[in-house]
């Protein structure tokens, strides 16, 4: 349950997905999360790094070992997603 109630939290999944590709600043992070503030990334940072999703590098934020685990698990939660709204779309 504290690992839903983490991803739960505003911008948490978006910090994940955009560290994806590799480390990321402050301020790149910032710009690709488009609205984000930067008291609320600092505070999803701090969260996900305290929880070893991310971590600080040389060259800024990253995946942990354990955050690139996590990101692999995006593309089924997504496909069950598409599915479960489809299905309520059809429902509704």
């Amino acid at each position: 349950m504290a690992l839903l109630d983490l991803l739960g939290r505003r911008w948490a999944l978006r910090v994940i997905w955009e560290l994806r590709e590799g480390p990321l600043s402050f301020r790149e992070t910032q710009a690709r999360c488009g609205a984000i503030s930067s008291s609320v990334l600092n505070d999803r940072l701090g969260e996900l790094r305290a929880a070893g999703i991310v971590e600080t590098g040389d060259q800024g934020y990253q995946l942990t070992g354990e955050g690139r685990e996590l990101l692999s698990l995006y593309p089924p939660l997504d496909a069950w997603a598409e599915r479960w709204a489809a299905r309520e779309a059809r429902l509704s």
